[in-house]
């Protein structure tokens, strides 16, 4: 039966954490440029969050769809609620010249309404086709994870299904970076998506293939952020090589470059490779990577029609840069 109420997602959307001053900052006009390079290049769903440039990048997605009446898919995040600063420092959370906002982790139902609420105006809309819990897992909370899943069970994840009741949201999920907490709320809590940052990409995704395998069958939609770990597979020469928001280990930089050479041998752009391969998982809805030009929406545009002979995925499992099982076409 066909679910009247899913979103339509593209193939290729847009992650918009660079447009809240990942790292560096950028201009409003620069992040208008970009938005505009999204919409050209049918990347028609936008991702954000309070989290990103503390409200900033929020702010400029809305701002763009104020200016030109464009609705793309819009997925956002609750579970960070922001404070003004004020006269209190703000915090460097990798963000660049961020918004004067404090954000404060809160699962409540009240703090869920309050997030969202927030989102609502400055995205300057009534609902999202996309509402996800922030950064639950015991990555982020450390020896605090199982006080704060069970207040995400029992408080966060009811009020986002009562937002989506409500008529404020299609679809309820996680925005996440690690695959256990996914694990340990599908065990107690039916979600429409995940959005799954940095764990199903070409440089490492054996241990996330069961679990995706496990969603395709379950009906459970993935959204697939960080595609290129942070950069690392889309780096040009002389940029910082980054994995999961920090300085690449050893490991991960010398299997980008054995990736990256098998890649040259099929005349196949790393990152075409890095995109298409996630693509190809049949439970990925869509693939979100991230951009703060406009020229690297088009270069990410060319890079997702780019062609790839089925013979590249042949020679990585042949060198055993990439699961047997995985999906590829």
């Amino acid at each position: 039966m066909t679910d009247r109420a899913a979103p339509k997602l593209p193939d290729y959307g847009l992650g918009a954490a660079g447009l809240g001053n990942l790292y560096t900052a950028i201009t409003d006009e620069e992040a208008a440029d970009v938005l505009s390079a999204a919409k050209d290049a049918q990347f028609g769903y936008f991702d954000t969050a309070p989290y990103y440039g503390h409200g900033l990048s929020e702010q400029r997605v809305g701002a763009f769809l104020a200016k030109t009446g464009y609705r793309p898919a819009l997925s956002t995040k609750v579970g960070r609620r922001l404070e003004p600063a004020g006269s209190n420092p703000i915090p460097d959370n990798g963000f660049a010249s961020p918004a004067p906002f404090i954000p404060y982790f809160d699962y409540s139902a009240c703090g869920i309404r309050e997030a969202f609420a927030g989102s609502q105006e400055r995205l300057g809309v009534d609902s999202v086709d996309m509402l996800l819990l922030h950064d639950v897992g015991a990555m982020v909370h450390g020896d605090a994870h199982p006080k704060i899943l069970a207040q995400a069970i029992d408080e966060a994840l009811p009020q986002m299904a009562a937002l989506k009741a409500g008529g404020k949201t299609k679809w309820i999920g996680l925005g996440v970076n690690e695959i256990r907490v996914c694990e340990e709320v599908l065990a107690q809590v039916d979600l429409d998506v995940l959005l799954l940052a940095g764990r199903y990409t070409l440089l490492e995704h054996a241990a996330a293939l069961p679990f995706l395998n496990a969603c395709h069958m379950g009906g459970i939609r993935v959204v697939i952020g960080g595609a290129f770990n942070s950069g690392l597979l889309a780096a040009s020469a002389g940029e910082p090589l980054r994995y999961d928001y920090d300085t690449a280990p050893e490991w991960a930089v010398d299997r980008a470059a054995q990736l990256r050479e098998v890649c040259a041998a099929f005349d196949v752009p790393l990152p075409a490779a890095a995109l298409q391969f996630c693509k190809a998982h049949p439970a990925v809805a869509s693939v979100i990577p991230g951009a703060k030009s406009a020229e690297q929406v088009r270069q990410i545009s060319e890079w997702s029609r780019h062609p790839i002979d089925s013979g590249l995925w042949d020679a990585l499992k042949e060198r055993q840069l990439i699961s047997a099982e995985a999906p590829v076409s």
